[in-house]
């Protein structure tokens, strides 16, 4: 059946998402660093886009800033494996598979992009992509297109107080995102920033036992009084950088996102109904 005879949705890009990491992992030794990726598709069109300017930065692009006549927005997660979350659970600096891993999955991401590109063009659709990382403003270090807010958007996940994206999968691992014409099925498109709360600390019931546990594993201090210092935080990744420069460009550090409740499991799917409250 050609691609003319029919549509694509959401489980075929799941299924070409999963093809791809998979072929990737096993034609460069990687095959146990990632679990089964996530996917979602968001419309273009969604109102939630515009609120990214004043939630992320009012520079932040549009869909239809990244392709003319953008119709859907396709993000997805690549959650890493245990082994690779584990081994960053000590103290000190980013371990050395840690930093590994984020260039591994960037390049990976790049070649999810590549191949979701390829289908997407064989049903008459064009793509517009972002880089995986370093697409921010170095001085106010914010991003102009920001996938961990483009998957909240695609309801892929609910922010922790780390700022990072928890998924059912946890939130260790790599977001991508990929903008495109084709318009899919009214039912393809995620409800936008509707995924569940899933942050314990912010379940927590009044009164009740909080977590915060991702503030408390920052090396940085870049937690303070509920503001995030990122410029203290990145001062620490690219003292992560310098260490292990010579495996590529890793500017990382992780800790607050290892060692947690959420790091690679949703943690409310543990919860009972009234502790969820």
């Amino acid at each position: 059946m050609s691609a003319e005879d029919k549509s694509l949705d959401l489980k075929e890009i799941v299924r070409r998402i999963t093809e791809t990491v998979s072929e990737y992992g096993s034609g460069h030794g990687l095959a146990a660093c990632w679990r089964a990726p996530l996917a979602a598709i968001a419309s273009a069109r969604a109102p939630e886009f515009g609120r990214l300017k004043e939630a992320v930065s009012p520079t932040h692009l549009l869909p239809e800033d990244v392709l003319r006549g953008a119709e859907s927005v396709i993000s997805f997660f690549i959650p890493f494996e245990d082994r690779i979350v584990n081994s960053n659970t000590a103290p000190g600096p980013a371990s050395e598979v840690w930093a590994l891993s984020y260039i591994q999955t960037n390049a990976l991401i790049s070649q999810i992009s590549a191949d979701l590109e390829e289908l997407l063009r064989s049903f008459g659709a064009e793509s517009g992509k972002i880089p995986a990382t370093h697409n921010f403003d170095e001085n106010r270090l914010i991003s102009d297109w920001s996938h961990r807010h483009i998957a909240w958007i695609a309801s892929l996940g609910s922010f922790g107080m780390n700022n990072m994206l928890i998924t059912k999968a946890g939130c260790c691992g790599r977001f991508g995102s990929l903008v495109t014409s084709y318009a899919f099925s009214p039912e393809e498109y995620a409800l936008p920033a509707s995924a569940p709360e899933r942050c314990l600390h912010k379940l927590r019931r009044p009164g009740g036992r909080s977590c915060g546990l991702c503030h408390r594993r920052c090396p940085a201090g870049a937690y303070n009084d509920g503001r995030f210092d990122r410029h203290r935080c990145y001062a620490r990744c690219l003292e992560n950088s310098r260490l292990h420069r010579h495996l590529g460009y890793a500017d990382v550090c992780g800790k607050c996102l290892v060692g947690l409740p959420c790091s690679t499991r949703d943690p409310s799917a543990h919860l009972s109904p009234s502790r969820a409250l």
